[in-house]
């Protein structure tokens, strides 16, 4: 593992998907877990679609879809000016420069004008509301991982808004949440939700798109570890050799 200083602040490069996505992240605080690779891989993206990705971090989510999709784009929105930055070098270092950037924005604010409307929404968004989180007490850690300028409720609003009529909204998230996303979203009118569970991990992957009323299904969970410990052969499909997530 490569160490690397930038600014006096130190980061380390790794690699994603078997090493086709090389990957600056913090050495210390938030660093990127397989949420981000299981979100890009449950992305139903074709070359030529945009996508935009709500809280990108280091910019993985955007990256791998990239990797495996040719020729679509990736908008990512990062609160945090340190992370977009490390996003917007690592798409220079994965030459993807052209197809996926990050700026930095809060989303307690209305997104800048012109931005979208976007034909896949992404979010992994912060997994612990402010009211029940015991936060890190690193800065940067807690910002990843704890609501705070915007809850989810706010997420799930501004991506609706900039999502296209047609569109699809999909997002990792806390399983023991699913009920509370379920309610955001069908308020804000994507009220056709399909639900992967990943076990042994309580995560869930939800896929909306807008529909009148509820239909909710349940697709085949993906189990991520098997009796030794390992990756299962689906899981190690998605995570080292790039394959999609089917729901």
């Amino acid at each position: 593992m490569e160490q690397v200083s930038t600014l006096n602040w130190a980061v380390t490069e790794d690699r994603l998907l078997g090493g086709r996505v090389r990957l600056l992240q913090p050495r210390r605080g938030y660093r990127v877990a397989v949420d981000a690779v299981l979100l890009a891989a449950a992305i139903e993206a074709t070359p030529g679609m945009r996508v935009l990705d709500l809280g990108a971090g280091v910019g993985a989510v955007g990256l791998c879809l990239a990797a495996r999709v040719a020729g679509c784009t990736v908008d990512g929105i990062e609160l945090q000016a340190m992370l977009a930055g490390l996003a917007e070098r690592n798409a220079a270092l994965n030459s993807l420069a052209d197809r996926v950037r990050t700026i930095v924005h809060d989303l307690a604010h209305d997104l800048p004008p012109g931005l979208g409307p976007f034909d896949v929404v992404a979010t992994n968004p912060p997994y612990l509301a402010a009211s029940v989180a015991d936060p890190s007490p690193d800065r940067s850690k807690a910002l990843a991982t704890v609501e705070s300028s915007a809850g989810l409720a706010r997420w799930l609003a501004v991506a609706s808004r900039v999502a296209r009529p047609d569109g699809s909204l999909v997002m990792i998230h806390r399983a023991d949440r699913e009920a509370e996303i379920a309610d955001h979203l069908t308020r804000l009118g994507w009220g056709d939700l399909t639900v992967k569970r990943l076990p042994p991990a309580a995560r869930v992957l939800v896929r909306a798109r807008r529909h009148d009323g509820l239909l909710r299904r349940d697709s085949a969970a993906l189990l991520l570890h098997g009796p030794s410990g390992g990756y299962t052969p689906e899981a190690e499909a998605i995570l080292r050799h790039a394959a999609p997530l089917a729901f």
